[in-house]
């Protein structure tokens, strides 16, 4: 487990009437089998209480600080408060609740960018509940990056999503925007950009020294010269040409059907795919239940399960934690290759 001397990860609340509190509870409760990396849960101490109740788990939970945290962590589940207003039914969200499920998200980025937890990750939350309650953002990385840019005084940031699984690393380079106003939303500098943001980040927080990046074309066939399409060769091509220019290893537009099969990916770091589908599909298809939703381009690390509340298995004890344990797992790497980067900078 982490060392009593290294800050906490900051785990969120998630929906709490969804898995989040049944996968919290069963990596904490098989915490030395696992060498869980210590966490503070941001949330309701009452609702991780009655879920254990619920499942028969035999988990102690306690009030903690940051600093305290790490001591804590070996006999109880440490918890910083942030409490639901309204009963919590596992299966039944309600949108009352929703100024806690966002308030953990904001107590954990403010904990982390004050250096007293050391990544942020995020159990699921359901939007659409979300936006019952007037929630203003497509999804969690929206969000995140607005609080960052808040937080530094910066009028954007640009967040990159990374879905990284055992098998694959994925970013899209349009995230929660409709299939058909990708073509439109997709330019040569959001390429560079958000290419060159994840080349950064894999450096820093991956440790690999010069990331390769495979660029995936938009159409068919990369667009077969422009008879399936012209974005590929007047968008996508310069864009790498510029990538390539900056001393940044990248190659493509790659026809996308031929990218993820097991001698293609053994030639690159990460996949950059031009919209949400593209990059996902064969994330998850490799990864399901193993793989990480990683924010890249923010001034603190966060990841998070890649899966939803799945509310119709909230208080069953059938809910699978993989996915948490790795984005545990892989904030815990990430933020310690980032310590490393600072001392040696």
């Amino acid at each position: 487990m982490t060392q009593t001397n290294t800050p906490p990860l900051a785990l969120t609340m998630g929906d709490p009437a969804g898995i989040g509190p049944d996968i919290t509870l069963a990596l904490w409760a098989a915490r030395e089998r696992l060498a869980l990396p210590a966490f503070l849960f941001i949330g309701d101490a009452g609702v991780l209480r009655e879920r254990a109740a619920r499942l028969g788990l035999d988990v102690a939970v306690a009030s903690a600080e940051p600093e305290t945290a790490a001591t804590v962590f070996p006999k109880a589940i440490p918890v910083f408060a942030c409490d639901c207003p309204v009963p919590v039914v596992p299966g039944a969200p309600d949108a009352g609740n929703a100024a806690a499920i966002t308030g953990s998200i904001e107590t954990a980025v403010h904990l982390t960018m004050a250096g007293r937890t050391s990544a942020v990750v995020t159990n699921p939350i359901a939007k659409a509940v979300l936006y019952d309650a007037g929630f203003g953002f497509p999804g969690h990385t929206e969000f995140l990056a607005d609080l960052a840019a808040r937080a530094t005084g910066r009028e954007a940031l640009l967040p990159v999503m990374l879905l990284a699984g055992p098998k694959l690393r994925a970013v899209p380079v349009t995230i929660h925007i409709p299939l058909k106003d990708v073509p439109a939303a997709l330019t040569e500098d959001l390429i560079v950009e958000t290419a060159t943001i994840t080349a950064r980040d894999l450096r820093r927080r991956f440790g690999i020294e010069r990331p390769r990046l495979a660029i995936a074309g938009l159409n068919p066939h990369a667009g077969e010269g422009g008879a399936l399409g012209l974005e590929d060769d007047a968008i996508v091509r310069p864009a790498v040409e510029r990538l390539k220019a900056a001393g940044i290893d990248a190659v493509g537009p790659l026809p996308a059907d031929t990218m993820f099969h097991d001698a293609a990916r053994a030639t690159y770091d990460v996949a950059l795919c031009m919209y949400h589908d593209q990059a996902l599909i064969p994330a998850k298809a490799l990864g399901f239940d193993d793989s990480v939703n990683a924010t890249l381009g923010l001034p603190f690390i966060r990841t998070s399960p890649d899966h939803g509340t799945a509310f119709s298995l909230a208080g069953k004890g059938v809910a699978k934690p993989d996915s948490l344990l790795a984005a545990l797992r892989l904030a815990d790497t990430l933020a310690t290759h980032e310590r490393a980067a600072g001392e040696t900078a």
